[in-house]
């Protein structure tokens, strides 16, 4: 029905940049937000951005001036810049789309497979 496929991680050193990307695709009539989240090991998943309909936008106070999320004029793909890596930014970084399927009511929420970051020297 729906598929958020992420790209972009892998490993870099502290201070570097990387860009997540996430593509939805499939029977989608409304997307309602998009976002990030992450879980690194032993931990729970968190929030670490997300990006409304109208473009309103929400950062973890760990990420804030460090990351940028931002979306594509179709409103179908999004973007996690991430700068000024920490060692603590290590994770696997989850893709999220609070949507409404095609002809169908209910919004819902999907998730991509995850895509893993690793910062270290």
């Amino acid at each position: 029905q729906v598929q958020l496929v992420e790209s972009g991680g892998g490993l870099v050193q502290p201070g570097g940049s990387l860009r997540l990307s996430c593509a939805a695709s499939g029977s989608i009539g409304s997307i309602y937000a998009m976002g990030w989240y992450r879980q690194a090991p032993g931990k729970q998943r968190e929030l670490v951005a997300t990006i409304t309909s109208d473009s309103s936008t929400m950062y973890a106070d760990s990420v804030k001036g460090r990351f940028t999320i931002s979306r594509d004029n179709a409103k179908t793909t999004v973007y996690l810049q991430m700068n000024t890596l920490k060692p603590e930014d290590t994770a696997v970084y989850y893709c999220n789309a609070n949507l409404r399927l095609r002809g169908q009511l209910p919004r819902r929420d999907y998730w991509g497979q995850g895509t893993k970051v690793t910062v270290s020297l």
